[in-house]
């Protein structure tokens, strides 16, 4: 069972304490990624990210790793779309030294113009690294298409130009604007006393209040080909998702997992194992506050991507009009049932299930009710979810590569 308390600032803390454990994982949730951004704002959130592990008034960048280090465990961050978390893991006994180093970084970093011109390079770097990875280049493309004119569109990375206009100030600034009270989850799985609960609260009671909302943003039809000398065409085909609140997030879990999410999903088998048309094949899910995509992803060579796109597209307008079946319902909501109670042995993911659901939903669903959802899907009720995502009318696609027919696809996916 879970604990929470709200301080006066609004941050709020929820805990969950683990007997059998030595260990406790510690985040603090922020909500705000890039999609807080304005379109010369765009990459603040991740270059912030960076910038409180570069030194604070008391700590410099050394002290930061090197107590890091000594604590036994590790300290990091990671920017999404809408959110920013910083957590760290650490015995039970190092806990509060864990809570006020990522306090510190998130309170008191410097923002030396030196050290923003040395990290604004290692971002530089890591956009080319990223524009040099087709897999995440092909799928970003597609959401970039797909919410094309909204907040959500921007790359989490930023922009070479508007990161070039960046001060310690600037990021300094944006930070104290977005990092308000009412934005900001503190999750703690694991061991620990009450009293770790009652230091860490008054530790980070010096926040101030506050809270940023998001526009709203739509799913827009998209079809973005880019040609890149490359050897494999990568491929992402996007139909419409759910929000990370909508009730059939579980039913779309469970069809996601069906069509492409492991070995023995439909797509690869057919499309890997059976044709041999590609090494890589699988569905994903991005869902947001207020929507979402369902993606597919290939890639393969010139002579076989095209068969492989048909064979996909030929899968999905299956499960459109015939639904799963019950073995395969059923094989999925075992896995799926496995997954929740398998997590619950890392305190890392329990502490990601806190902060996550806190923030976006406002409450955090227990390990029996996550588990009578997924019982509670059926193969009528898949049929009906398909029916509604796998909607040909809004079907995107998103394209890599070298292959001279990557401009077909629109005809292909029209036809």
């Amino acid at each position: 069972m879970f604990e929470k308390r709200t301080l006066p600032n609004g941050i709020r803390i929820v805990y969950e304490y683990i007997p059998y454990v030595r260990s406790v994982s510690f985040g603090i949730w922020v909500k705000n990624g890039s999609r807080s951004e304005k379109s010369e704002e765009n990459g603040a959130s991740h270059f912030i990210e960076h910038m409180v592990f570069k030194g604070t008034s008391t700590r410099t960048a050394a002290d930061i790793a090197a107590q890091s280090d000594r604590l036994g465990g590790q300290i990091n961050a990671y920017t999404t779309k809408e959110c920013t978390c910083f957590y760290g893991r650490a015995l039970d006994t190092h806990l509060g030294h864990l809570a006020d180093i990522l306090h510190d970084m998130l309170k008191n970093s410097n923002f030396d113009d030196k050290d923003v011109l040395n990290e604004r390079g290692v971002i530089f770097d890591e956009i080319d690294m990223y524009e040099d990875t087709p897999e995440d280049l092909v799928i970003e493309q597609l959401l970039t298409g797909i919410y094309k004119g909204s907040s959500l569109s921007r790359p989490i990375l930023g922009k070479k130009s508007t990161l070039k206009k960046m001060s310690g100030q600037f990021l300094k600034d944006f930070m104290v604007s977005h990092y308000g009270g009412e934005n900001i989850v503190i999750a703690i799985s694991g061991s620990f006393k009450t009293s770790d609960i009652d230091n860490i609260a008054s530790l980070f009671s010096d926040f101030g209040s506050g809270s940023v909302e998001y526009r709203k943003a739509s799913f827009h039809r998209t079809f973005d080909v880019k040609h890149k000398d490359i050897e494999q065409n990568h491929i992402c085909i996007g139909y419409p998702g759910l929000s990370i609140s909508d009730d059939d997030r579980y039913s779309l879990s469970l069809l996601s997992n069906i069509l492409g999410g492991g070995m023995s999903s439909r797509l690869f088998q057919k499309v890997r194992e059976r044709q041999g048309l590609c090494y890589s094949v699988y569905s994903f899910l991005s869902s947001y506050i207020d929507g979402g995509i369902f993606g597919i992803y290939t890639a393969a060579g010139n002579s076989n991507y095209l068969e492989a796109v048909r064979l996909i597209l030929e899968e999905v307008e299956k499960i459109r009009q015939d639904g799963v079946t019950a073995t395969e319902l059923a094989l999925t909501k075992e896995q799926a049932k496995v997954n929740v109670l398998m997590s619950l042995e890392s305190t890392g993911v329990r502490m990601n299930r806190l902060g996550r659901n806190e923030l976006f939903l406002g409450r955090i669903p227990s390990t029996e009710e996550l588990i009578e959802k997924y019982e509670a899907v059926t193969t009528d009720g898949i049929l009906s979810l398909a029916q509604k995502v796998f909607d040909p009318e809004l079907v995107s696609f998103s394209f890599v590569g070298s292959g001279e027919q990557g401009d077909k696809f629109k005809e292909m996916i029209l036809s």
